[in-house]
């Protein structure tokens, strides 16, 4: 009893300090010590060891065990295969070709708009028909294989609604789970209990289904429940916004609120499971706005499995390409963290016009074709704010000093120009002008993470494609919002994003008046 209940606070610290280290905007960079100098933007899923990642830095930060005179990661070139290669020293200036794809919302949303109309953006009327069809088959099927059930009715559009509804209530008002609602404890939501029996909801929650069977063929077979919803999805990512110039791939933070884990049980804690699949996304800079989403599943053996994803580099770029597979020729900024850093995807994206600025890791990243002397620390102790630069034709490799080394690599910012980390506590510290926008995107997606948590819907089903369906909505539901705040309904009826969720909740279940109201 005592050993779950330490494990229980054990989770709860380590979420804490995930999610203070999100809210640190300054904090990219060290400013509170060594061990927040890891990068916390690529440390947000639920499969990171924090503890592991904090030792790697450490190890960097020191030069390793050897230090200067160690090896080098594999792949990396000795000073004489790099002169060869053409890496050198000298300088020469960069520019981007300018961007000009209009960036913003694709449609105008009237003043009268409401927290659903948003939504339906993404999952209109003919998606949940859809829903409510399949789920009627799936339960006439089930039904003629395993006997009839009485308690059964086929269910209605209005319904399927109302049970969106109830589940995205559990990102509005934390509760232990989507049953919950209808109890008279603490978790109880008595204004929209009513409109739903729980005996009802539990009937459509047993047989709800996207696609009831499976198809003959199919390259994805694992998401085949799932994916012709993906795929509608991704189609109105694309076709309700444009994004900006500056964009960046990561894994969203999909972890449980830290509040949330205080009032689990210690039988729900051991029952907790690891996700079956990692979710990447290629999201806006500027905005929050996911442009793009892509599903790995874990189950998978063969070379697309997230465990060797895991291990292998060179399958994270496969990722990346295919996150920016319709970049081609639009001069996108593409910024990347540690696993998908490398020089042969940043070559292959800049003959397809898409520019890159990525952190480096000597552990992570594929450091194949870089220079050894870039890449190990040197027997001097480095200043803070001092930096090396050694350029390939476009492609600039910066090792950058601030309490530890950092390591980029880009083609996207001249190293001939120089930027500034502006720190609260230590004063600015001079960098090159690719470390300062890494910085600068780097601090806006972590904060854009901790307010897209919000929306993190707490309903935990034990099928890995319901969960990709549950994540994939709480993404919509934020998508929503930042439309939401670039419209003129915002201007008329400036919803936070607390007040938003629960119109949307209100307006999916028809309770009450739901016009907007200050």
């Amino acid at each position: 009893m005592a050993e779950c209940g330490r494990k229980a606070l054990s989770l709860l610290e380590a979420a804490r300090s995930r999610y203070e280290s999100l809210q640190i905007s300054d904090d990219v960079f060290g400013e509170s010590g060594d061990d927040s100098s890891d990068n916390p933007f690529y440390s947000t899923s639920g499969d990171s060891d924090s503890d592991n990642c904090i030792a790697e830095v450490g190890e960097e930060q020191h030069g390793g065990a050897g230090g200067s005179s160690g090896a080098g990661p594999p792949g990396c070139l000795s000073h004489t295969q790099a002169e060869e290669e053409g890496w050198t020293e000298t300088l020469q200036d960069v520019t981007v070709p300018p961007y000009n794809e209009t960036h913003g919302p694709a449609q105008k949303m009237p003043a009268t708009a409401t927290a659903l109309d948003f939504f339906q953006l993404f999952v209109p009327d003919n998606c949940i028909q859809n829903m409510v069809t399949q789920t009627n088959m799936y339960a006439k099927k089930f039904q003629e294989r395993f006997g009839s059930d009485e308690g059964w009715r086929p269910v209605t559009a209005q319904e399927m609604n109302a049970f969106l509804g109830f589940v995205i209530s559990t990102s509005v008002h934390r509760c232990e789970s989507v049953l919950s609602i209808w109890s008279s404890g603490f978790f109880s939501n008595r204004s929209i209990a009513l409109k739903m029996s729980q005996s009802r909801f539990e009937k459509i929650l047993k047989y709800f289904h996207i696609v009831a069977f499976r198809p003959s063929q199919g390259s994805n077979q694992g998401l085949y429940k799932i994916q012709p919803f993906l795929d509608l999805l991704q189609q109105s990512f694309s076709c309700t916004f444009r994004p900006s110039q500056t964009q960046v791939l990561h894994e969203p933070l999909i972890d449980e609120d830290p509040v949330f884990i205080t009032t689990c049980t210690e039988r729900e804690l051991r029952k907790r499971k690891k996700r079956k699949f990692s979710l990447w996304v290629r999201q806006c800079t500027s905005t929050g706005f996911i442009c793009q989403i892509y599903v790995h599943l874990k189950e998978n053996q063969g070379a697309d499995g997230l465990a060797a994803l895991k291990n292998k580099p060179q399958l994270h770029s496969l990722v990346a390409k295919q996150l920016c597979h319709n970049m081609s020729g639009k001069n996108v900024i593409i910024f990347t963290g540690p696993s998908i850093t490398s020089l042969s995807l940043f070559t292959e994206f800049s003959k397809q016009d898409i520019y890159c600025c990525g952190l480096l890791s000597t552990r992570k990243s594929d450091c194949t074709g870089l220079p050894q002397s870039m890449l190990v620390c040197g027997s001097t102790p480095a200043q803070r704010g001092q930096s090396r630069v050694m350029m390939k034709g476009t492609m600039s490799l910066i090792s950058w000093y601030n309490k530890g080394h950092f390591r980029f690599l880009t083609n996207a910012y001249s190293p001939t120009k120089q930027g500034m980390i502006i720190k609260r506590k230590s004063g600015d510290i001079p960098c090159p002008l690719a470390v300062e926008a890494f910085a600068a995107h780097l601090s806006y997606i972590c904060k854009y993470d901790d307010k897209y948590s919000k929306y993190f819907i707490f309903h935990k089903p034990n099928k890995t494609w319901q969960q990709v369906f549950w994540l994939s909505i709480s993404i919509a539901i934020n998508n929503a919002y930042i439309l939401y705040k670039m419209s003129d309904a915002y201007a008329a009826k400036r919803y936070s994003r607390a007040q938003f969720g629960e119109r949307l909740v209100r307006e999916l279940l028809d309770v009450g008046d739901c016009s907007p109201t200050q």
